[in-house]
């Protein structure tokens, strides 16, 4: 075997983690001494370390007793990510994280594998927390293979044994169809994606159709799944055709974003309906977001503040040494608020 095919197929602190039944973390503080440890524990944790023969780098034990209090968080930025759905995540991690005296900084998802290798390696921070996870994300395993705690806001394909958090899509949906069920709809239709973005891409935007579609069925309404054929606000005009097809069939337009509801109700307006009168416009946004539309938008909320505090607190638990299953914890939406933009059909 090749020096280059050895180093490729080596062990590492995952493994051992798998192993042995234990986080990451857990194993990195056996091998540092920096936390105490029951003594089953550190055994189960050695006698993986010697079934794999794994032998962690030298620099990196060096270095393992050091702390930076810094927070490695990737994001997306650029076109395709909306200030109002990134923005609360990201103010809600740096606040969570400032008081327990860490720091945050950003990297962008664009750097992929590599820039979490770069920070890993440079030792500039003690975790990650990797947001705007797809469902089958290249940066998973390298991800799995740091000897550093992650934790994902999203929900993967394979979480690798990493804990992940995510808002109840289904829920969601399924509390935005009866909002208009409840109402006396008789068709529902959902504004699909655009900007090149498929639903199979990420887990919340598969299972947000799927549930709308099944609730819309078992609630005894007509269902469609309108997606643009180009980005932007001109996609959504050019799909007018199919999105308004029902106009005055007792219609309702399911938006899953801030943007996609402030498109609708553009959309309505251009073509002589009145929302809240003629047909009903419902999404999924934050409480200030909907009350701040005109007019205010019957919404749920993805609470995603709810869901990254949960992401930091996991994530400070995996740095105390928490030697818990990682899991995927699932955050409910807020409650259902009806607002000017629900048409009540006798």
């Amino acid at each position: 075997m090749s020096e280059r095919r050895a180093r490729r197929t080596a062990p590492t602190s995952h493994d051992v983690a798998r192993l042995a039944g234990v986080s990451q973390s857990t194993v990195s503080y056996v091998m540092s001494g920096k936390r105490s440890i029951s003594a089953e524990t550190r055994e189960r944790v050695m006698a993986a370390i010697e079934q794999l023969t794994y032998q962690p780098n030298a620099g990196a034990r060096a270095l393992r007793g050091r702390t930076t209090h810094v927070i490695a968080l990737m994001v997306r930025l650029g076109e395709r990510a909306d200030p109002r759905d990134t923005v609360p995540y990201i103010d809600t991690i740096v606040e969570a994280a400032r008081e327990r005296d860490y720091d945050v900084v950003l990297i962008t998802t664009d750097e992929g594998p590599d820039g979490l290798k770069r920070m890993a390696g440079r030792q500039n921070c003690d975790a990650f927390i990797l947001m705007d996870v797809a469902a089958r994300d290249e940066r998973i395993a390298t991800a799995a293979a740091l000897d550093l705690p992650v934790v994902l806001i999203g929900t993967p394909a394979d979480r690798a044994g990493l804990d992940a958090v995510d808002y109840d899509a289904v829920a969601a949906a399924e509390a935005l169809v009866d909002e208009l069920a409840d109402t006396g709809h008789t068709h529902a239709v959902v504004l699909g994606e655009t900007g090149g973005v498929v639903p199979g891409e990420y887990w919340f935007l598969s299972a947000f159709h799927d549930a709308c579609r099944d609730r819309a069925a078992a609630r005894g309404l007509a269902f469609d799944a309108v997606h643009p054929d180009r980005p932007g606000w001109a996609g959504v005009d050019a799909a007018a055709p199919r999105l308004l097809a029902h106009r005055g069939e007792r219609l309702g337009l399911i938006a899953r974003t801030p943007q996609a509801a402030e498109w609708l109700l553009q959309l309505t307006r251009l073509h002589g309906l009145r929302p809240g009168a003629d047909v009903s416009v419902v999404g999924v946004c934050s409480d200030a977001a909907a009350a701040a539309f005109d007019p205010p938008v019957t919404n749920v909320s993805a609470q995603a503040r709810d869901v990254s505090r949960k992401a930091v607190d996991l994530l400070f638990e995996r740095l105390g040494g928490s030697e818990t299953e990682p899991g995927l914890h699932l955050i409910a939406p807020g409650e259902l608020h009806r607002r000017a933009t629900t048409a009540v059909f006798s």
